[in-house]
């Protein structure tokens, strides 16, 4: 007994136990592996791709210029990154609302590079077993020739990552160059590092603590759950009690469920929860556990989905697999669907109809007006003309508004490719011709090649 003299230390922490996932075939396994070659084929794949001279997508700081194939966007564009960010949200909800945390299961980077890192870790080391008594080993020269291979992969495969990042901020093929003649910039070494070391830490040993402590989704999914959304489930009522058996005992003729507790579901879940106590937020719904409880119920000859997709109406109200995907189209996810298809034919319409060029008027600040020679009144005019096509493009500019005013500069400019230019427009009338004060003017920009035009309001200032 302890002596009540003595204090006791109690820690309020639990110490984080090491998950070694146990390797399984499936049909959920496999929908994993073809979203990890999707997202990564396209992860890695398009900073090399050209378009024209330049580099497909790329998002060139340094100019201030977002280039996506044919399209060169401008921070002026920002805009439709808002657009694009409000679609992500909206089908994150709709997703969420259908069918759970699929996002985080199949296509979150966290659970990819994890997934891609445990496979390393399988190939080098072994199974889950052989895992496990590595780990527990004393350091040996089996023991750290294995680390040491696993760890330069895992370097290699996050400095790859790294680098790839850049590439969308960067020209991959320059940063290729730089690497090569060692004059990679500070910011550039900066951001291949700090991206290397983030997959690193975050895949290689944080791991499933991402997901249950730092991630915020796991923290509100549960306000877009309801009773009807598919969730990675047991089915208690058949699977109690549990018990361990073998195959020629019959479980109806013992009074015994259909789980025989081989624990096989807790094995292969990479947060490492057990899915029988029930819904947690640290399930990723990745359906790891389906698969390995059908691999156990065909091997018993027992029917599969005591681990399944379902939802909490269907299990209370036995529904059949197409009572439950009737149930999908529910109003909440008709109203996100319909917002989601909205705001992404308005995104797509508003940039196949965007005009290619952009124009700011700016009045002279230091003389509002003043008199010319030959006795007019002029007011002079800084246009600045964004060419935001690739290929060189002359503008006409022409005003109206005003009866008998003129332009008395000139009035065609030409922009050079993907460039801004700042230039001067002098507008003027004779003295007395209109009243004193301000009178509005709309100045006409018509490109010569595509004929699109732009109106840009300002005002023509008469003195007394």
């Amino acid at each position: 007994m302890n002596d009540p003299a003595q204090p006791v230390t109690r820690s309020l922490y639990e110490p984080h136990q090491k998950i070694y996932p146990r390797n399984i075939s499936g049909f959920y396994k496999n929908w994993r592996w073809t979203m990890i070659w999707i997202t990564q084929i396209v992860f890695y794949g398009v900073p090399w791709l050209e378009w024209g001279q330049r580099q497909a997508v790329l998002l060139d700081i340094s100019t201030h210029r977002f280039y996506i194939f044919g399209l060169v966007l401008y921070p002026q564009d920002l805009i439709y990154l808002v657009v694009i960010l409000i679609i992500a949200a909206l089908a994150l909800f709709l997703f969420t609302a259908v069918a759970g945390r699929l996002w985080c299961g199949f296509a979150c980077p966290q659970s990819v590079y994890t997934k891609i890192f445990l496979w390393i870790e399988r190939q080098v080391e072994g199974d889950r077993a052989s895992r496990l008594r590595l780990d527990a080993s004393k350091l040996n020269t089996n023991k750290l020739s294995k680390k040491t291979i696993k760890h330069a992969l895992w370097i290699s495969f996050s400095a790859w990552t790294g680098f790839t990042f850049l590439g969308y901020f960067t020209p991959i093929r320059d940063l290729i160059h730089n690497i090569s003649q060692w004059s990679l910039s500070p910011w550039e070494t900066f951001w291949i590092c700090f991206y290397a070391f983030a997959t690193y830490g975050n895949a290689g040993f944080l791991r499933e603590q991402i997901c249950k402590h730092m991630c915020p989704y796991a923290r509100f999914q549960s306000a877009m759950f309801d009773n009807d959304t598919l969730i990675v489930t047991y089915d208690q009522e058949r699977g109690e009690p549990r018990s361990g058996r073998s195959r020629k005992v019959d479980a109806k003729q013992t009074g015994l469920g259909d789980c025989i507790d081989c624990s096989f579901c807790v094995q292969v879940c990479p947060t490492g929860i057990d899915i029988r106590n029930g819904l947690q937020q640290e399930c990723i719904s990745c359906g790891l556990c389906v698969d390995a409880c059908n691999s156990i119920m065909d091997k018993m000859e027992y029917p599969r989905g005591l681990i399944r997709f379902s939802t909490q109406n269907a299990l209370t109200n036995h529904w059949s697999q197409e009572q439950v995907l009737k149930k999908i189209l529910r109003p909440r996810v008709l109203i996100y669907s319909a917002l989601l298809l909205l705001m992404s034919a308005g995104l797509v319409y508003s940039l196949v109809t965007r005009i290619p060029f952009k124009v700011d008027v700016i009045r002279d600040r230091g003389v509002m007006s003043r008199i010319a020679p030959g006795g007019k009144v002029e007011n002079v005019y800084q246009l600045q003309i964004t060419n935001a096509s690739e290929h060189v493009e002359t503008y006409h500019i022409s005003v109206s508004g005003i009866e008998d005013l003129s332009l008395a500069s000139d009035s065609e400019f030409t922009v050079n490719a993907a460039e801004s230019r700042m230039v001067a427009v002098s507008l003027q009338i004779a003295d007395g011709s209109i009243k004193s004060g301000s009178h509005p003017v709309v100045f006409e920009i018509v490109a010569g090649d595509s004929k699109e035009r732009l109106f840009e309001k300002s005002i023509f200032y008469m003195s007394r």
